[in-house]
């Protein structure tokens, strides 16, 4: 079942660093932000990665969960959580579950050859369950901000409602 903007999004269930189990229902009542990435340790995740926690006291003060999601086993999760000093879960998605669940792996060219990999994406759940807004093949320079100014709207607009 594919993901529907305002729409609640399936079911699904994954683990995460810190012993977390995450689910379609384990936030609600509170904003998600999903961020897809190809792979721990390398360049643009390594930065995307730094942004989002140099950034974190702010997404939580709007209200929001953020987790790191993709293919890496817990154990790259957990050495590259501790190594930036994250200070938000990486979502172990080991059987690409909720990375076919979300639409994000693409095939690649890479050297030459055609690989299967994550489209970097991130995506924004509201308090209520429903996918607010999807940002896919994202470029990582401005895009933790642009995330931020949405999640800030969204409390905004929770408050006024």
């Amino acid at each position: 079942m594919a993901i529907v903007v305002n729409k609640p999004l399936p079911e699904f269930e994954a683990n995460a660093t810190g012993g977390l189990k995450v689910s379609n229902t384990s936030h609600l009542g509170q904003i998600l932000v999903l961020y897809f990435y190809p792979k721990d340790n390398t360049p643009g995740c390594t930065t995307e990665a730094m942004q989002f926690r140099d950034k974190y006291k702010d997404f939580v003060k709007a209200g929001a969960a953020v987790f790191g999601v993709s293919r890496d086993n817990m154990k790259s999760h957990d050495d590259f959580k501790e190594k930036l000093e994250l200070p938000f879960e990486l979502i172990a998605d080991t059987e690409e579950k909720m990375c076919h669940m979300f639409g994000v792996v693409k095939n690649k060219i890479m050297y030459g050859k055609k690989v299967k990999g994550i489209e970097r994406s991130t995506f924004l759940i509201g308090p209520d369950g429903l996918l607010v807004q999807e940002w896919r093949g994202l470029k990582v320079p401005g895009h933790v901000d642009e995330v931020l100014k949405t999640v800030k709207s969204l409390k905004a607009l929770k408050k006024a409602a």
